[in-house]
């Protein structure tokens, strides 16, 4: 029985990487596509016979299957599913004409899109892409970075996995545009994303020794312990305290730094309001106590100010619409 192969390739890889079977395939019978890519010259380079049509294909590859008893249909990067329909109703209508087999020469490898969300920003921030990103800079894009994070924290809050997909796509956006806008900065400053995703890695690597070398796993503490002792020599940091996000919320900011010194073993005395200079240093004092108090008992004061607010204002809206005449 004559045998249409159509063969699949991920167009993010590499032209020419192909499974050994899609290799043995491609060099034994005629291969037909329906436009030049670099994966078709990278099959001529390697001696297949390979056409190019500009026409209907069905019939030519009906014609080529009863020729050749092989022929091999090579997929668009979309996967040509208009053409596999149309010769899947026809063969199932004449299936003696040849049996149609789908073969993966290769396939995306998990994190592919990836790529696709660096062509997309590539192309919108080169000549001719889109005026209003080519005009940003890392510091004009900052807001939207926070915005985006705290969107995304929203969709995690209200336990919207659906949502929180959706927002960390829009986190990734301003990763890519920082990344893609770094490759315009003058020479000897500039990034890549690669740059970005690279150092990650090493960072990874290097703070998980339990799993990437030899380092015993022990509990969740020492695990904890020991990577704040890596990325203590990493950063050559003078205090514990270096390296906090000075720009995050007050109560978050109040935590993180309590956080630090208690993991430190400093008990430094918290300012007493009463011995404050004025009224909002004395609230600062009292607000920062309360930080601690919320510590002491296993509390996050950022969630517990945000939800006792949110009820607040669920209860103006309440009050609202009360105050409405009916209608």
């Amino acid at each position: 029985m004559p045998r249409i192969v159509l063969l699949v390739t991920s167009p993010r890889l590499p032209a020419g990487l192909l499974t050994a079977t899609a290799w043995d395939v491609v060099r034994a019978a005629p291969v037909f596509a329906g436009a030049e890519t670099e994966l078709t010259t990278a099959l001529r380079v390697a001696g297949a016979d390979l056409r190019v049509l500009d026409g209907p294909a069905v019939p030519v590859l009906l014609d080529a299957a009863s020729a050749h008893d092989t022929v091999v249909w090579l997929a668009g990067p979309a996967g040509d599913e208009s053409l596999a329909r149309e010769l899947g109703l026809r063969l199932a209508r004449e299936p003696g004409l040849a049996e149609l087999e789908l073969m993966y020469g290769s396939w995306d490898p998990p994190g592919a899109r990836l790529l696709d969300a660096v062509a997309v920003l590539d192309r919108l921030l080169s000549p001719g892409g889109d005026p209003w990103k080519r005009a940003q800079t890392h510091r004009s894009l900052a807001g939207f970075l926070l915005e985006e994070c705290y969107e995304a924290y929203d969709a995690i809050a209200a336990g919207d996995t659906d949502a929180l997909r959706e927002e960390l796509g829009d986190v990734l956006l301003q990763v890519v545009l920082h990344a893609r806008l770094a490759e315009e900065l003058p020479e000897g400053e500039r990034w890549t994303v690669d740059d970005v995703a690279g150092g990650l890695v090493d960072k990874m690597v290097r703070r998980n020794p339990h799993v990437f070398a030899d380092a015993e796993a022990g509990s969740l503490e020492e695990i904890t312990a020991n990577w704040e002792r890596i990325k203590q020599a990493e950063k050559s940091r003078d205090s514990v305290l270096d390296g906090i996000a000075v720009s995050q919320p007050a109560l978050a900011l109040a935590t993180k730094i309590l956080e630090r010194a208690a993991r430190a073993g400093l008990g430094v005395a918290l300012p007493s309001p009463d011995a404050q200079p004025d009224a909002e240093a004395a609230l600062g004092a009292t607000l920062l106590t309360a930080v601690a108090e919320a510590r002491a008992a296993g509390l996050d004061p950022e969630t517990a100010l945000r939800r006792a607010t949110l009820a607040h204002a669920e209860s103006i809206r309440e009050a609202e619409s009360a105050s409405r005449p009916p209608t």
